[in-house]
C-alpha cells in the first residue's frame, strides 16, 4: 500500500473558529478537510504547509505549534498527516481548489461531513480551542 505524508493548517481566529474547507475533486468530492497536502521532497511538513497554503488559498500563515499526527488506513493508501494549529497572516483566502470553505465555530465542528482521518482532529480541537 502506497505511504502519503502530508501536512494540514488548522486555521484559528481569535474568535476560536477554524477553517474549513470542502473538496471540490476527486473520489473525496463534497467532503470537508483542514487546508494542505503532500510534502515534497525535502520539505519539513512546516514547509509542505506554508506553500500548500500558498497554492490551495493564496495565503501566508504563520505555523503556530504542532496539534498531532493522524495515521490512516484509506482504501488505496496510508495517509501519516501532521497538524498543526496556524494563523492567518493576511485577510484574504481565495478558493484555488476547494468548492467551499466555511468558518467553523467549536461547537459547529460536526455541522461538516468530515473526510475520515480528520475524525480524529476534530475531537482533539474540541478539548483544545
Amino acid at each position: 500500500m502506497p505511504h502519503i505524508t502530508a501536512s494540514c493548517a488548522i486555521i484559528h481566529d481569535s474568535q476560536g473558529r477554524v477553517f474549513a474547507t470542502q473538496r471540490g475533486y476527486g473520489d473525496w468530492k463534497g467532503w470537508w478537510e483542514f487546508p494542505g497536502g503532500k510534502t515534497e521532497a525535502g520539505e519539513s511538513p512546516e514547509q509542505a504547509l506554508r506553500r500548500e497554503i500558498r497554492e490551495e488559498l493564496s495565503a501566508e500563515i504563520t505555523v503556530d505549534r504542532f496539534l498531532c499526527t493522524v495515521d490512516y488506513d484509506y482504501p488505496a493508501f496510508h495517509l501519516t498527516m501532521h497538524c498543526y494549529l496556524c494563523s492567518l497572516l493576511s485577510d484574504t483566502l481565495v478558493l484555488n481548489e476547494h468548492q467551499a470553505a466555511r468558518w467553523l465555530a467549536t461547537s459547529d465542528l460536526d455541522s461538516v461531513r468530515w473526510l475520515p482521518a480528520d475524525n480524529s482532529i476534530i475531537l482533539k480541537l474540541k478539548n483544545e480551542i
